[in-house]
Formats: structure tokens, C-alpha cells, sequence
């Protein structure tokens, strides 16, 4: 006799189905009469788990985090701290290409005020959730690993991780745009040399910064095979 599979956790079912049905409609599929049937349960079972759409959604965007978070968990922290961080955007690119739509709702890029959750006092002081934080603590290391290598000027990791950050959503937002169409390669056409600019406008070698990014370029080449 065959060893019976239990049943998945009806959360984790849910989540599931709302990312399945933000990949293939957007965030209007997110109702919880289209949630519940992808996910083969009855309605209330939402509402039983999740208490409504507003608490859902924000279990599917720290779902999301949760995935960049083991993303950058799985890139090995190398002597070269230059390219390990765009290593790393080139994985929040991979990330946002695979499911633009949850891309959108984990950075507030989609309408959703119907479906905005109430987080509780400490994320509203902080603004960003458990799972956010997580994710972008990986970054904050890489960018603190860069600054004691004495590769560029002398800044605060933070303030580092704050503008690769906003540099790398920039250019990921606007590709998923489609605002690139008329370039072959937006990654080496616009991305890399983007990277270049603001690395060597913290003090990093233009030679060796961009000898950096074309060894991440690699890195990331061979794991895409």
C-alpha cells in the first residue's frame, strides 16, 4: 500500500494560489471566491486562516521576500564585494521577471489600496515587515563587506545598500515597463553601466569596478544555463 501524502497546510495552499493568480491575471485576480477555488477550498477557509484579502496579501508579499531572502542566502559571499552585489541585482531582476505582478505588490507598485493590510505597530513604525528586513539584511552585509575593503570612499553601509537598492528597483521597474524595447540588452546596455556609475561615484576604480560587474555578468550566465 502506498504511504497517503497529508494534505498541505491550507495557508501555504492559499499563498500558492494568489501568486499562480497574480502571475497569470495581475492583482485583480485577487478575490477570495477566485483564490479559494484555485486553491480547491471554500471561501471561508480565507477568512478562517487569514482573517480577509487585506492579511492575505500580506502573507503573499512576505511569501515574496521570503524568496529574494533565500535568493541572496544562496549567492556565496566572495573577495570580490563588487560583483557579489550585482550578483545580487541581477537576482531581484530574475525574481521580478519571473512574477512581475508580486514584484509590483512587494514594492507598492501595484493598486491595492483595497487590499493594503493593517501591520501591526512595530512594522508601521518601521515600515517594512520581518521578511522584508531578512532579505534586505544580506544586502546591508555585502554593502558593509564592500566598505571595509576599502574598494570605495568612506560611507556608511547603509547609506551604500540605500542607493543600490534604489538604483536596482529603479532600473527593474522601468524594464518591466517595457521603457527599454528599443535596446538588445537592456542588462548590459543600461543596467551594468548604471552600476558602473554609481560604484565609481563612491570612490571605486572605474577599471576594476567594471572587471567586477562583467565577472558577476559570468556568475550569473552560468547559473541561468
Amino acid at each position: 500500500m502506498s504511504e497517503e501524502v497529508a494534505p498541505r497546510d491550507p495557508r501555504v495552499r492559499l499563498i500558492d494560489a494568489t501568486v499562480k493568480l497574480l502571475a497569470e491575471d495581475g492583482p485583480s485576480a485577487i478575490k477570495a471566491r477566485s483564490i479559494a477555488a484555485e486553491a480547491g477550498v471554500s471561501t471561508m477557509v480565507v477568512y478562517h486562516h487569514f482573517g480577509g484579502i487585506p492579511e492575505l496579501v500580506g502573507a503573499v508579499i512576505d511569501h515574496g521576500f521570503t524568496g529574494l531572502e533565500r535568493a541572496f542566502a544562496s549567492l556565496p559571499a566572495t573577495e570580490d564585494p563588487v560583483a557579489d552585489l550585482f550578483t545580487m541585482a541581477l537576482a531581484v531582476r530574475e525574481i521580478a521577471r519571473a512574477n512581475p505582478h508580486l514584484y509590483d505588490l512587494m514594492f507598492g507598485l501595484s493598486t491595492r489600496a483595497t487590499y493594503r493590510p493593517a501591520p501591526d505597530e512595530a512594522i508601521r513604525r518601521s515600515g517594512h515587515s520581518e521578511a522584508f528586513r531578512a532579505a534586505y539584511a544580506h544586502l546591508t552585509a555585502a554593502c558593509q563587506r564592500l566598505v571595509d575593503s576599502d574598494e570605495i570612499g568612506t560611507y556608511d553601509a547603509r547609506t551604500v545598500a540605500a542607493g543600490l537598492w534604489s538604483t536596482t528597483h529603479g532600473y527593474i521597474s522601468l524594464e518591466l515597463a517595457d521603457h527599454f524595447l528599443e535596446f538588445d540588452d537592456p542588462v548590459r546596455s543600461i543596467m551594468l553601466p548604471t552600476g558602473v556609475v554609481f560604484t565609481v561615484g563612491l570612490g571605486g576604480d572605474p577599471g576594476r569596478v567594471r572587471a567586477s560587474f562583467d565577472e558577476a555578468m559570468r556568475r550569473h550566465a552560468a547559473s541561468v544555463r
